[in-house]
């Protein structure tokens, strides 16, 4: 099984996705934690990366009682096998956790702080998605890159 690249996480973060996680995908620094999915990697906060570190170092299969050396970062039952996709869905549901509705508030909030180029580029999702999440967000970027423009034309008065 391959490990989810950054166009399968951002464009679908199923269970299945989460899932195929590997100890690998979380980097420890002196300054940060980081998840790594795709190209970037991402700092996690605080509590997040706390509860990341906690799962690399004491993860355990839901068959076996004791640590295992799995790479995978959510073991299975089976040996050298991820968890299944039924059964991280039905974790994740169990905490309260809608992938489908966490997905959209992200993206509608990024749609709010960056422009739909920068949003697609790093997502790697399409440039007409990024344009309508921009727009369902209220994101006028328009306005701010003629801002921008207007700034740099304008020269002081000596």
């Amino acid at each position: 099984m391959a490990p989810p690249t950054g166009d399968s996480w951002t464009a679908r973060p199923r269970p299945a996705t989460i899932a195929r996680l590997t100890t690998g995908h979380i980097e420890e620094a002196a300054t940060a934690v980081r998840i790594r999915l795709g190209d970037v990697a991402v700092a996690l906060p605080g509590p997040v990366a706390e509860l990341a570190l906690k799962q690399v170092s004491a993860r355990r299969s839901h068959a076996v009682l004791a640590q295992t050396d799995s790479p995978w970062l959510f073991p299975g039952g089976q040996p050298g096998r991820p968890i299944s996709t039924w059964a991280m869905g039905e974790r994740l549901r169990k905490l309260g956790i809608r992938l489908h509705e966490t997905r959209s508030t992200a993206l509608f909030q990024l749609a709010t702080e960056l422009p739909a180029a920068v949003l697609a580029r790093t997502l790697g999702i399409h440039i007409t998605v990024a344009v309508k999440w921009q727009r369902a967000a209220a994101g006028d970027w328009a306005a701010y890159a003629t801002d921008v423009s207007n700034r740099t034309r304008k020269a002081p008065a000596p």
